[in-house]
């Protein structure tokens, strides 16, 4: 089954540019008019890689330029799978899995786990929210500014909120 999908506040690796605001690894490999753009897509990557910690193998530079290439999207590690094989890209399932969650850990990538069973990753990991349209398993980006959340219940001792993340869930209106 063919899954589309369109397009939190973490501690993620930033650079700035010039005496800019800073900007998100992501932001830069995304950016055409961008200083770091090489133009050359897995340089690019290979790039992001490095300024984030991690080691541009084979594989993360193959995965990251199929998630990152195509712009703000959520893709489960199924969908990501079958594209690295459409691409003739042969990697397995637990590869996928392993690099994204590698993606997660480094700010790369945002996790939102939707129906308990099933989870997507975010290559807009900006603070934002989402609605889940039921039935097609589509998520949509909410802008955290549309979103206004009045209490948040006190942590337990020892821990600190991350983050909030709402899940809006949509279905079609039935008819009357």
């Amino acid at each position: 089954m063919s899954e589309t999908v369109r397009t939190v506040q973490m501690a993620i690796p930033r650079m700035v540019v010039d005496d800019q605001e800073p900007v998100l690894p992501i932001a830069r490999l995304r950016d055409s008019a961008g200083t770091s753009r090489t133009g050359c897509p897995f340089h690019d990557v290979r790039h992001m890689l490095r300024d984030v910690g991690l080691r541009p193998t084979r594989q993360r530079l193959a995965l990251g330029w199929l998630l990152f290439a195509k712009g703000d999207r959520h893709v489960s590690a199924e969908i990501l799978h079958e594209e690295a094989i459409k691409a003739r890209f042969p990697v397995s399932l637990a590869t996928v899995y392993n690099t994204l969650h590698q993606f997660t850990e480094v700010g790369l990538l945002r996790e939102l786990a939707v129906d308990g069973s099933k989870t997507y990753f975010d290559t807009n990991p900006s603070d934002h929210h989402h609605f889940f349209v039921e039935g097609e398993n589509n998520l949509v980006d909410i802008p955290s500014t549309a979103v206004e959340v009045e209490r948040v219940p006190e942590a337990p001792e020892g821990y600190e909120i991350a983050r909030v993340d709402v899940v809006v869930r949509l279905r079609p209106k039935r008819r009357s």
